[in-house]
């Protein structure tokens, strides 16, 4: 993300510079079952659109609509022919939350009219296929639901299993689980407890996602993590792919010049022997340690020439394509990352790599503490949170939220069974995996939310009303806080830098986003002399200033629109009429990097995420200007 930087259901999500800690996904190529799903899914509107009138068989396509928000609308449970119909009255450009509610009105119409059994009604609006749960009805009863949730489930999970013949002869429904390993894993990468992996895979299956998914979601995160570190990663991988590429802001669509002739300089680079060993994400993720845990480490050894002043803080998401974060670390110094879950910060899950020249003894947290449980922070939630809800923590924060029709169909789930002391198990199930996709709260009876703009700054450690109103719209401070820092996650880490620079500190920040290095510095109590951003979002950048003025703050703000305008002379006549920097920190954009980006993955390669190497040419001439003086 840009940590802290732009770019990256009632929305559907921007690539998260961030969480885009997503991720470890293949870009999968136009053969592969997935992509193969998506295309079908089309084809199958299509086809419907035609039956239904032959004058209308303009292809989806064609019309430009996405047709991974189709396979998403159609993961949601909506019928192919609803969205279509849908499609074709709001248009192509409509967005996900327009076309949600048409189709909500359609499924209103139907119901009205209908003189289905309560059966049906509870399966329906659980997202399952009408066909299919009167065919498990009449298999098992219709007092049995217990019986008819499974058979659905079962059926789902089949489904969710094409039979793709690729060239060498693999059938990927086969039973033969170890065969199927053996494709997805590396040799050196094989899971010896591969029937633990398999007992994950489907349950994360059952959950609504792909085996391919599942597979690979477990073979990136290890085989130690639980269920709910998988979905985490899923949901959020998942989510990152509906928006990215096809609601950049303009600005950020603009061709960077250089840049590509940098990334190629980049390759020609001697690639050194650790290469050959990717870098392997800790469990527990708390990098030289955290409050209240245990395994702090005060000391570490740092190259003669990476050494500060001037110190330098980099961030991105922990979860990369392989070997992104050895390219990283090789230039900035072979330091090597710092892997922290903010979940040890704050109510919320947030993985993040950071490589930086801080001192790591006498860290200590900002006052007050956060709050570390979803209660703490919400207090008013306890009241109608469910036992059989045993969430004490929040998936990673993204850039969007559930939909209306999602939390209605949780309530008409939970609905028939308010006379008893919990619903069954399966509705239990269904109402949970749609919490933990969407990071929903309780906050009415039979009642789940997604969380509002400010709680997000809650969570993230922003002041209150900090994105709010300066002609700022719901959806770009969702977007925004997406793509931002925790702020007490890296407060900690900066916190060393209290005592070196009692007097105050010049910082340059780069990709700024709406600031959370400024607002840890400031909760920090350092000083900011002199603060030069750079950040692309013109409303991120009157954020920025709203808060330098709002917090009284005595330093000078300069700000920049684009990182090109921070040329080299610029930046010496910066540090000439300043007396240079003490620390540069930001986090270059994660919109390649993601896992759930399938269009543009391609590493520190894509037009955004390149931008890395726009950090490593500024922290050189920084650094190169202060050995000269």
């Amino acid at each position: 993300m840009a940590q802290d930087s732009a770019g990256d259901d009632d929305f559907v999500d921007w690539n998260t510079d961030d969480d885009l800690e997503i991720d470890n996904f293949q870009s999968s190529p136009p053969s592969s079952p997935i992509q193969s799903r998506v295309e079908t899914l089309v084809g199958v509107a299509v086809t419907t659109s035609s039956l239904n009138s032959p004058t209308e068989t303009t292809d989806l396509v064609q019309m430009g609509f996405s047709d991974e928000i189709f396979a998403t609308l159609f993961d949601m449970g909506f019928p192919v022919e609803m969205i279509t119909r849908a499609i074709k009255e709001t248009g192509p450009n409509a967005e996900t939350s327009v076309i949600i509610d048409t189709i909500s009105k359609y499924s209103s119409d139907c119901e009205a009219g209908s003189s289905k059994s309560k059966a049906i009604d509870h399966f329906l609006a659980m997202g399952f296929d009408e066909e299919k749960v009167i065919k498990a009805i009449q298999e098992h009863g219709e007092e049995n639901m217990e019986a008819i949730a499974n058979a659905l489930l079962s059926c789902a999970e089949a489904e969710k299993l094409p039979v793709v013949e690729e060239e060498d002869g693999i059938d990927w429904s086969s039973d033969d689980e170890t065969n199927y390993s053996d494709i997805l894993v590396s040799d050196d990468e094989k899971d010896p407890n591969s029937k633990e992996n398999s007992n994950q895979i489907r349950s994360l299956v059952r959950m609504g996602f792909s085996e391919l998914e599942a597979s690979l979601a477990v073979e990136r995160c290890g085989e130690n993590v639980d269920i709910a570190e998988l979905t985490d990663f899923l949901c959020a991988a998942k989510m990152a792919r509906e928006f990215s590429e096809f609601h950049t802001d303009p600005e950020e669509r603009k061709p960077r010049n250089d840049i590509k002739k940098r990334r190629l300089e980049s390759k020609k680079e001697p690639r050194s022997s650790v290469d050959d060993e990717p870098v392997r994400l800790p469990n527990p993720m708390i990098g030289f340690g955290v409050p209240n845990e245990p395994g702090l480490i005060t000391h570490r050894s740092l190259p003669e020439l990476a050494r500060g002043p001037p110190f330098f803080y980099y961030e991105n998401v922990a979860l990369t394509p392989k070997g992104v974060w050895e390219t990283i670390s090789r230039h900035l110094f072979d330091i090597p990352p710092e892997f922290v879950d903010s979940k040890y910060f704050c109510a919320a899950a947030r993985k993040r790599g950071y490589i930086h020249n801080l001192p790591i003894n006498n860290r200590f947290q900002i006052q007050p503490p956060p709050k570390y449980t979803i209660h703490d922070a919400f207090p008013l939630s306890k009241r109608w949170w469910p036992d059989w809800d045993k969430r004490t923590k929040l998936n990673c924060i993204l850039t969007c939220t559930g939909s209306a029709q999602l939390t209605n169909r949780i309530r008409l789930a939970l609905e028939p069974y308010n006379g008893e002391p919990e619903p069954p198990k399966h509705v239990q199930r269904y109402v949970i995996d749609q919490c933990r996709r969407w990071n929903l709260v309780w906050v009415g009876k039979n009642k789940a939310a997604p969380l509002e703009p400010d709680e997000m700054e809650n969570i993230l450690g922003f002041p209150k009303n900090h994105t709010r109103g300066g002609g700022m719209s719901r959806t770009e401070r969702y977007k925004s806080l997406g793509n931002s820092f925790q702020v007490d996650t890296v407060a900690y880490h900066l916190s060393v830098l209290k005592p070196i620079f009692p007097h105050g500190i010049n910082v340059l920040s780069l990709f700024t986003g709406i600031g959370g290095g400024e607002v840890a510095l400031h909760r920090l109590q350092i000083r900011m002399k002199l603060v030069v951003s750079v950040e692309i979002s013109k409303v991120n950048r009157n954020i920025l200033k709203d808060f330098w003025e709002q917090t009284n703050q005595t330093g000078v703000l300069i700000e920049f629109s684009d990182i090109q305008h921070l040329t080299n002379d610029t930046i010496e006549g910066l540090m000439e009429k300043y007396g240079g920097f003490d620390l540069v920190i930001g986090g270059s954009p994660c919109n390649n990097l993601a896992g759930g980006n399938r269009v543009s993955r391609v590493g520190l390669e894509g037009d955004q995420s390149s931008l890395f190497f726009e950090y490593c040419r500024i922290l050189e001439v920084v650094r190169a200007r202060m050995r000269r003086s």
